[in-house]
């Protein structure tokens, strides 16, 4: 039972490792995702030798597998905890008075914003760039100032200069 526990722990702890080193590549955090990558492996050879030595037991198999799928939820749970990054909010409104760049600024966030037209006349495309652990508070006040906007969101790959929230 206790290599049973043992072998899922440390499936989740090394799956977990595997995916946030992954997403740091992503992100471009080399060096830290390399250091995390050295850590990794031992701890994944330590856990497979376990299931090896355990062979002719399929549930030291099957504990293994289900700790592969716990820790790839564990690492995607940390990592949106942790909220690496940035990620940049469209805005498209059709608020044109400014009440919604006056309450993001308000806020303490950076606003570009520029007219366009859309199907049913015109609209204003606001641009905002914040910190991922911010991006939900931005939704809920664009949300309350003008529930009919469109909001779309993805991550920059660089970024360079610019106003973002301390």
């Amino acid at each position: 039972m206790t290599t049973l526990l043992l072998i899922f722990c440390i499936q989740v702890v090394y799956v977990a490792m595997l995916t946030l080193r992954l997403i740091l590549i992503v992100k471009g955090v080399r060096y830290l995702a390399a250091c995390m990558g050295a850590v990794e492996i031992g701890i994944y050879v330590i856990g497979f030798k376990l299931v090896l030595d355990h062979l002719d037991t399929p549930v030291h198999f099957i504990i293994y597998c289900i700790g592969y799928g716990a820790g790839i939820l564990a690492g995607l749970k940390l990592e949106e905890k942790l909220a690496l990054g940035y990620v940049t909010i469209q805005i498209n409104t059709a608020v044109t008075t400014g009440a919604l760049h006056e309450g993001l600024r308000e806020n303490g966030y950076g606003v570009t914003s520029w007219p366009a037209e859309g199907r049913e006349g015109l609209r204003t495309i606001v641009t905002v760039v914040v910190k991922r652990k911010y991006e939900q508070r931005v939704y809920e006040l664009v949300r309350s100032i003008d529930p009919e906007s469109v909001i779309v969101s993805y991550e920059p790959k660089f970024l360079l200069g610019g106003f973002f929230v301390k």
